[in-house]
């Protein structure tokens, strides 16, 4: 992937693994755009980093991708890269049943349904410019984490959904990325932390992933993330009890 000279859009980019990649594409030369719910995170985010672009859009809402596709089709008309990255985890207790049938799906909405409509609503776009997709789903599309099973569901639904891509675009010299990080610290990860979890740094994630996208691969597995992909089809009935064992006590007492 060519690092440089790029307009680049990424989802979710106002914290965590979003901003991590934002600010190193910006060390590159790049315009870079992130997104987000919460217009205060954004305008903090624009404070301290000025040279970002932000756009407050939630991706769980289809009519806010497609007023975030018209402003940037008409603002950054030379966008060539979306980095679609904005995902939430929930840990959930499927033994009980949920009280909020609607609040069950939030993480499809947002972690399946996000990219596939943020992806569609621009991709003429991204055609038109030769471009790059850039999906970040999870080690866990391998082999789930049994706490929050509807997450892992969601990465594995967006490894398959990625791989597709990746065919359909072939003739259109789009080049379609995936990258799979393990355990990141982030907000999203602090019972995982609290827990013992072995988590790794988004800088350290940031370092591993651009040294791979230079190098031209299109199926990144930074740190542990190899391992979970060697295992689960070597092993997998070992790790998907290692899984559960280190993440049994993540189960809420009640559904949500």
């Amino acid at each position: 992937m060519q690092l440089t000279g790029r307009t680049i859009l990424i989802t979710g980019g106002s914290s965590g693994i979003g901003l991590a990649f934002a600010l190193k594409f910006l060390e590159f030369g790049n315009e870079v755009i992130v997104t987000g719910r919460r217009q205060s995170v954004l305008d903090e985010v624009k404070a301290k980093y000025p040279k970002l672009h932000t756009i407050q859009s939630d991706v769980a809402d289809p009519a806010q991708i497609a007023a975030l596709a018209a402003r940037v089709e008409n603002d950054f008309p030379r966008l060539d890269v979306l980095m679609n990255n904005a995902g939430i985890l929930l840990y959930k207790n499927l033994r009980a049943s949920a009280s909020d049938l609607d609040g069950l799906m939030a993480e499809v909405n947002i972690n399946v349904g996000g990219v596939i409509r943020t992806t569609s609503a621009l991709i003429h776009v991204l055609v038109a410019n030769k471009g790059t997709v850039i999906n970040v789903s999870s080690g866990l599309a391998f082999v789930p984490l049994p706490a929050a099973p509807i997450y892992s569901a969601t990465k594995a639904a967006i490894h398959s959904y990625t791989l597709s891509l990746r065919f359909q675009l072939e003739a259109n010299s789009v080049e379609v990325v995936e990258i799979m990080p393990p355990a990141v610290k982030t907000d999203m990860t602090t019972e995982l932390v609290e827990g013992g979890a072995s988590v790794m740094s988004t800088e350290n994630l940031v370092k591993q992933s651009f040294s791979a996208l230079k190098s031209g691969s299109l199926e990144i597995h930074p740190g542990q993330t190899k391992m979970l992909a060697l295992l689960s089809r070597l092993a997998p009935g070992f790790i998907n009890k290692q899984l559960w064992k280190a993440s049994r006590s993540l189960v809420p007492a009640k559904a949500s």
